[in-house]
């Protein structure tokens, strides 16, 4: 009952092709910064804020990874589908946009306020 229109095939699909992307974007390495000098202070500032954006973008990403494997958990214990706080079902077309969405969409509202 908890798949409620989720095609289990195209989701582990999806989930793993996402999972994949997640470990090649994460296994990439961040660029330190180069040796700073005088008149280049623009340039070292420039890089320093590139640098922690794409450490906020790996920490993003880290916890991405997290709710895809979190997904394929429940694809295998048979609860993928039905939401992890009400228990209802996550409507199909959420499952398609998100394939790691845990809540369904009324849940998810009133976590987002």
């Amino acid at each position: 009952m908890p798949l409620a229109g989720a095609d289990p095939v195209r989701a582990r699909a999806a989930l793993d092709a996402e999972r994949a992307r997640l470990l090649a974007e994460l296994g990439e390495p961040i660029e330190a910064p180069g040796q700073v000098t005088y008149g280049s202070q623009a340039a070292a500032a420039s890089h320093v804020f590139e640098q922690q954006r794409d450490l906020a973008l790996r920490d993003r990403s880290r916890i991405e990874l997290g709710l895809v494997e979190a997904a394929l958990r429940r694809l295998d214990d048979g609860t993928y589908g039905s939401c992890t706080s009400c228990g209802k079902p996550i409507a199909a077309e959420r499952l398609e946009a998100i394939p790691w969405a845990a809540l369904c969409i009324d849940c998810a509202r009133k976590g987002s306020r």
